[in-house]
């Protein structure tokens, strides 16, 4: 009875986080297009929530999900480890949505994960680091510096290609040709958004059945699960998150609609590529890194570069942060289970 309850908590708790990871990271999708007036505040929430939930149909081989479901080795995932894991989680994501700053919820989620893993490991009287399995860490790790560099490159080569192809068009029919293809590319990114991110949770809940039953570990995921976390992510996305859409769409460099499409571009088409090699990627590092690739282009000053460092520095303290919380959350519940 009370593994039942634990684990409708835990399965409460995912898809709570889901929901927090899309008002969180809503910024990520409707920034831009919000800061060119392509679309209001609220029209653009119901844009990319739309194509948040439609990544469902598409992303079917979940190995996003399969990534995050291995961080941690199998021998010390209990139901009290996903619960500290997702507390320490939603504790680090609420406190960076208060102050603003676009941290990522993938890395929060895993440092979670692995920090309570790593607390579960110390009371079993075993080294601390067994309980982590270092390839997929090492992956995320990589890829906290990968993500924004690819995604730099990337908005720099299209703002590049877009600027051959409209060089003799007139600047008022550009324009207008530009806020049109936003929807476009913002509609890309909410979708590449929607299929890397709701895939981090479903793992977890998945993780979190299979530890209780463990004749399913084998077996398909069940349909509710996808179902439920693409749901909870557009609905949080439909909620906002108006304090990091501010840093996103404004502080970092001054966007018009040219570059808001080469940033949303270049986020979708890095988000697809590290969605198809299994790789759970950070959006927010991906499309930061992508609103810079475009400041780059005008020129060096153009981008706020005392705004970006302390965003660095978000993102550097995530991981450990996420995890130190975690482990001291894990202590706590082990006192009582």
């Amino acid at each position: 009875m009370v593994i039942t309850t634990l684990l409708v908590v835990v399965i409460v708790l995912a898809i709570a986080f889901d929901y927090i990871n899309g008002f969180h990271d809503a910024a990520n999708s409707i920034a831009t297009i919000v800061s060119t007036k392509v679309l209001s505040p609220f029209q653009a929430v119901l844009w990319a929530a739309v194509f948040n939930f439609a990544a469902y149909f598409y992303f079917t081989d979940h190995k996003v999900a399969n990534t995050i479901a291995k961080t941690v080795v199998e021998n010390y995932i209990t139901l009290e480890v996903i619960l500290a894991g997702l507390i320490a989680a939603i504790t680090w994501n609420l406190f960076t949505w208060w102050f603003g700053i676009p941290s990522s919820s993938s890395h929060t989620l895993i440092g979670g994960f692995a920090g309570a893993g790593m607390a579960k490991a110390f009371t079993m009287g075993a080294g601390i680091m067994s309980a982590v399995n270092f390839a997929p860490i090492l992956k995320v790790v990589a890829f906290i510096v990968l993500a924004p560099v690819i995604g730099m490159l990337i908005s720099v080569i299209i703002s590049i290609i877009i600027l051959h192809i409209s060089k003799n068009a007139r600047p008022s029919v550009a324009e207008k040709w530009f806020k049109r293809l936003q929807l476009i590319s913002s509609a890309a990114l909410s979708f590449t958004h929607g299929g890397n991110d709701a895939q981090k949770v479903m793992g977890i809940i998945f993780v979190a059945i299979v530890s209780v039953n463990p004749s399913m570990a084998n077996t398909r995921m069940p349909e509710w699960i996808p179902i439920a976390c693409y749901a909870a992510i557009a609905l949080g996305t439909m909620s906002g998150g108006w304090k990091i859409v501010k840093t996103m769409g404004s502080k970092i460099t001054k966007v018009n609609a040219f570059e808001g499409v080469a940033a949303e571009a270049a986020g979708a088409v890095t988000l697809g590529i590290t969605e198809h090699f299994g790789i759970p990627v950070s959006t927010t590092h991906t499309i930061t890194g992508s609103i810079v690739g475009v400041g780059l282009l005008k020129r060096v000053s153009a981008v706020r570069w005392g705004v970006t460092v302390s965003l660095l520095w978000a993102w550097v303290l995530t991981i450990p942060v996420s995890a130190t919380l975690a482990a001291l959350v894990y202590a706590v519940i082990h006192l009582f289970f």
